[in-house]
C-alpha cells in the first residue's frame, strides 16, 4: 500500500481513504465484521499495526533526509531544489510535496514548544 508514497501529496480525502483500506483489510485477517462493533484502535492493539498514514508521513521524512544527503548532481536532489519560472496558474495553488513536508514540521515545532511551556509551569 506504501509503495512509492515517498512522494505522494495527501489530502483529507485520501488519507481516510487509505485508513478504511487498511482497516478493512485488518479486519479480514482478524475476521472481524463491522457489526461486532470493534473499534479500530483495538483491531490495532491486536495486530500491532499503525495508522498507515502515520506510516507514510514517516516515510516521507526519512526520503527527504535520504534526498539531503546526496550530492547536488543526482537528480532527486535537483527536483527537490527546482525553482519553476515563469507565471502561476489562475486560482488556489496545488498541494505540492515540499509545502506540505514544510507544514508537518512547522506542526512539530509548535507541539514541541507548547509541550516545553506545559513543563515549564511543572
Amino acid at each position: 500500500m506504501k509503495f512509492g508514497s515517498e512522494a505522494w501529496v495527501l489530502k483529507k480525502r485520501e488519507e481516510q481513504r487509505l485508513e478504511a483500506a487498511q482497516m478493512k483489510f485488518l479486519r479480514h485477517v482478524l475476521e472481524i465484521i463491522k457489526l461486532d462493533k470493534e473499534k479500530n484502535q483495538c483491531i490495532r492493539g491486536k495486530t500491532g499495526a499503525q495508522s498507515i498514514v502515520k506510516e507514510i508521513k514517516q516515510y516521507q521524512e526519512k526520503w527527504l533526509q535520504h534526498v539531503q544527503r546526496m550530492d547536488t548532481n543526482r537528480i532527486p536532489k535537483q527536483a527537490l531544489q527546482y525553482k519553476p519560472k515563469g507565471r502561476k496558474n489562475i486560482g488556489r495553488l496545488r498541494k505540492r510535496w515540499r509545502d506540505q513536508l514544510h507544514l508537518r514540521i512547522k506542526e512539530q515545532e509548535t507541539c514541541q514548544t507548547l509541550h516545553e511551556h506545559d513543563n515549564d509551569d511543572d
